[in-house]
């Protein structure tokens, strides 16, 4: 009987543990280091009274990461990196077209706009990636260059300003689009769909002879991305003030590297938002670390590369150690 109140213990008092282990991997003690440095080389930026500020720089990079994760849970190597041009692409149309040319500030307008302009962005790379077959990072590098192309033709420059709602995206209340989407998450985790992504993001072919639609729930998922890419524009938007199209580009390589280092697996099928955030923070923190010794930008993307790097060794430790653990179970 003791042996199974210890196990009945275990369970209880870890089972939290376990299962942020599972869904995040490294990323949550990547997080506490790193925070632990920065509070210690940089005090007065960490301060309570700053974080509203530090989740405002933060929210784009996060958005992204979290764009990025629904394509890949999907599998089949569901990487898209077209989703920092979309949301530099976003970025353009907002301030250029909508605010400058046309004169409309409502967010009734804006907001919409810019998640259906992703989701339809989204929705043409799952074509190419699920109907016509093409290798999902052959697909999204097309729609990566084509989305640069467009956005330099109609924006050579940063110009613009953005109406004060938006504005005030840029700062505490850039929470409210984090919460907007993760809430969108949430529903779709209810819904039918959720587990039909996750089995075809784990074995497409037990999943297809289940009689689950793999092409549909695979191009579901690029639209899902490409929706939460508008958002993540948003915040970018709000966070610059403007239009500029050299931004959203830099943001491609760190929300997969976020993805990877918050435990969402690149083959697809495990992982979550929660773990993809927890990764963007940790670049975040990084970031802030590299910046605060005052580093060249050349040494910034030397460590983007690493944390790539390592991002995929501890991504595949993880699973590995995950397989060795069911395993024994």
């Amino acid at each position: 009987m003791s042996a199974v109140v210890r196990s009945d213990r275990k369970g209880g008092d870890f089972g939290w543990a376990r299962a942020a282990w599972q869904q995040a991997g490294f990323g949550p003690v990547l997080l506490v280091l790193l925070l632990a440095v920065n509070i210690a080389v940089n005090p007065a930026r960490f301060a309570p009274g700053a974080w509203g500020t530090l989740i405002g720089l933060a929210a784009p990079l996060i958005g992204a990461a979290l764009a990025s994760t629904p394509a890949i849970l999907g599998g089949r190597g569901g990487i898209d990196i077209s989703v920092g041009p979309l949301m530099g692409f976003i970025n353009a149309l907002i301030v250029l077209v909508l605010v400058q040319r046309l004169g409309i500030e409502t967010p009734w307008i804006i907001v919409p706009a810019a998640v259906l302009i992703g989701a339809a962005v989204g929705a043409g790379n799952g074509v190419l990636a699920t109907v016509l077959r093409i290798q999902p990072i052959v697909a999204t590098l097309g729609t990566y260059l084509i989305l640069i192309g467009i956005t330099l033709t109609i924006l050579p420059a940063p110009t613009g300003t953005v109406p004060a709602w938006l504005r005030a995206l840029g700062g505490p209340l850039s929470i409210l689009p984090l919460t907007a989407v993760f809430l969108a998450w949430i529903a779709i985790r209810r819904l039918p769909y959720y587990d039909h992504l996750m089995a075809v993001g784990s074995d497409d072919r037990a999943a297809y002879t289940a009689g689950i639609p793999v092409t549909l729930v695979r191009f579901l998922s690029y639209v899902i991305t490409g929706a939460f890419a508008g958002v993540a524009a948003l915040m970018m938007t709000a966070l610059i003030g403007s239009a500029d199209p050299s931004i959203g580009p830099t943001y491609t390589l760190m929300a997969i590297s976020a993805v990877a280092l918050g435990g969402v697996s690149l083959a697809g099928g495990r992982g979550g938002l929660l773990g993809a955030a927890i990764g963007a923070i940790d670049i975040f923190l990084l970031q802030s670390a590299l910046t605060y010794f005052n580093l060249s930008t050349f040494v910034l993307q030397i460590a983007y590369g690493v944390v790539l790097v390592l991002a995929i060794v501890l991504t595949a430790l993880h699973e590995r150690l995950l397989g060795r653990a069911k395993e024994t179970a």
